[in-house]
């Protein structure tokens, strides 16, 4: 058995089953894990969608900022971007089916040495600390509060953590930091609007993954997001956001060798 950690797919059917073949992945003996943004962008979000929730048990999807994205669209809280491709989910026969899956999907797993999820965390979130607020903000979107929750996510306020945030401000902190965030300062203060390389970073800030003190660094944390920062290994993290959807590769990690894996978006 092997686990292979897949980066940004973002609708990209065709480069995700020419990648999996090259993997030799076997959802009868293997397992996947995606670091989210599953859809948007990319020509084949639906197909996408249909797949991953057709490999059951296999696939382990934690949720990205543009997953977030459709289900607040389908929700009727997010307008629509001129740049999203979308239609053929909101669109399809499956739609219901498909967008309940995507919801129960959680914002992060762990499990033995490794920390999965799509973005980043702050440097005074503990591993278990941050996925018992990941776990926070998964009870409220498979809840009775999942239209609430949705309807206030938007927004870059508050910009740090603080453990006496309440309501839909705690939860937007642990949804921005774990789904959107490249670069906080050392105090854990997101900037979320930079979206460059770790060399341009804005001033007083780092990538997150660099901040002083992180107390994550227990784990070995696999996420995507940063398609500028490209495929990484180090600093405690392998990120896997190679670009795919914008001429990029599509990038595969075996976790139990490193050995990498990649085709041409």
């Amino acid at each position: 058995m092997a686990t292979y950690a897949i980066g940004d797919i973002q609708g990209c059917y065709q480069p995700l089953l020419a990648l999996l073949e090259r993997c030799a992945f076997d959802p009868a003996r293997d397992r996947l894990w995606v670091v989210g943004d599953l859809v948007n962008r990319g020509p084949d979000s639906l197909q996408v969608l249909r797949f991953l929730r057709s490999l059951g048990p296999a696939a382990t999807v934690v949720l990205g900022n543009h997953d977030l994205y459709l289900l607040m669209v389908a929700a009727g809280y997010a307008r629509r971007e001129k740049d999203d491709t979308l239609f053929q989910v909101l669109e399809a026969p499956d739609r219901d089916a498909l967008l309940a899956w995507l919801a129960a999907c959680p914002l992060m797993h762990v499990e033995g040495d490794y920390a999965l999820l799509h973005a980043g965390l702050l440097p005074g979130w503990t591993v278990a600390r941050a996925l018992a607020l990941a776990e926070e903000v998964g009870q409220a979107l498979r809840g009775p509060d999942m239209r609430k929750l949705l309807q206030n996510l938007p927004g870059n306020q508050p910009d740090g953590w603080q453990e006496s945030l309440k309501g839909w401000d705690r939860l937007r902190v642990v949804v921005n930091a774990l789904t959107r965030m490249r670069f906080c300062t050392p105090e854990g203060e997101m900037t979320l609007r930079a979206k460059g390389p770790p060399d341009k970073a804005p001033p007083g800030a780092v990538p997150w993954f660099r901040a002083p003190g992180r107390l994550s660094r227990t784990h070995t944390v696999v996420c995507g997001h940063w398609s500028a920062l490209g495929f990484h290994r180090g600093d405690g993290v392998i990120a896997l956001d190679s670009g795919c959807v914008w001429g990029g590769k599509l990038t595969a990690v075996r976790l139990e060798d490193g050995e990498v894996f990649q085709v041409q978006g």
